[in-house]
């Protein structure tokens, strides 16, 4: 059969179920391509997108197929890979610019955040999906997609198995800063990685996340190693926004401006995230009040 790939959110991230559809067609001699408009007939066509319309939009129709399938969050949160397809070990030959590895250990988060659609997507507890050796076999970096990989029970393991790997890992969704325990935390200075990534998301949590970083940084992993993502226009006054930008300075670590619907979020916040996100600034600019965003 003659296979279409279309990735709606372009190409400046990998799509993984793609990457494994592919590998699964390739494995039962399929021919798979990436989609090349009305030009070709395919059997089938597969249309992901991740993000929803107001990021990544489809307006081009397929008319070439026998059967289009679509999936992915950009569309609704219930489409499922089948379990024959899902436990593929991905296709990386589609994606040559990334030579990392990806792919996720755990699924599902407890934290029933209002932001966030991984609870209704994935369950609202942390359980183990996969094994390393699922999506990594050598290479020398993995990007790991886990929403909460230390609120898993079996995240010890997992730690363990990354450390053995001996790969550069990148926790590109962040740890959960309130589930660091000294055990986990022995198991975390052993990862090979630059740099370690959790998030301050909302006021209430603010004292334990502050109590949590404060105990990374007690036991040993330096400051500016810290990246902490920084939610703003949900929930938050733009006060707390610049008092948590503040706090994290003054602690040495770095925060990284995240801003929900930014489509539609004021230029103040906007101005933030250029002050913040932009490390040449941030490094000669002290303070938000004297950052002109036109110069």
């Amino acid at each position: 059969m003659k296979i279409g790939l279309i990735d709606v959110d372009t190409h400046n991230f990998p799509n993984l179920a793609l990457m494994k559809i592919s590998a699964y067609h390739k494995a039962r001699g399929d021919q798979v391509e990436w989609w090349l408009g009305g030009l070709v007939r395919y059997d089938h066509v597969y249309v992901s997108r991740v993000f929803d319309a107001t990021y990544s939009t489809w307006e081009d129709p397929v008319i070439n197929a026998e059967v289009v399938h679509y999936g992915g969050t950009g569309y609704d949160l219930t489409n499922r890979l089948p379990d024959s397809i899902e436990h593929q070990y991905p296709d990386y030959s589609i994606y040559p610019q990334f030579p990392e590895a990806y792919g996720f250990l755990t699924r599902g988060c407890p934290r029933r955040c209002n932001f966030c659609i991984v609870g209704q997507k994935e369950g609202f507890f942390s359980h183990q999906v996969a094994d390393l050796s699922e999506f990594w076999r050598g290479k020398e970096k993995i990007k790991l997609l886990d929403p909460n990989l230390l609120a898993s029970s079996d995240h010890e393991y997992l730690l363990q198995q990354l450390i053995d790997s001996r790969a550069r890992i990148d926790f590109t969704q962040g740890l959960d800063v309130r589930m660091v325990t000294k055990d986990n935390m022995q198991l975390l200075q052993k990862v090979k990685t630059k740099r370690f990534h959790f998030a301050w998301d909302q006021e209430r949590d603010s004292d334990r996340i502050l109590a949590g970083l404060q105990f990374v940084t007690n036991s040993g992993i330096s400051p500016w190693r810290i990246v902490v993502y920084i939610l703003t226009n949900y929930d938050t006054s733009f006060e707390f926004d610049l008092h948590r930008v503040y706090t994290l300075r003054r602690m040495g670590m770095n925060p990284y401006v995240m801003i929900y619907d930014k489509p539609n979020a004021p230029q103040q916040v906007k101005d933030l995230q250029g002050w913040v996100n932009n490390r040449i600034i941030w490094s000669v600019c002290d303070r938000f009040e004297d950052f002109n965003r036109k110069i």
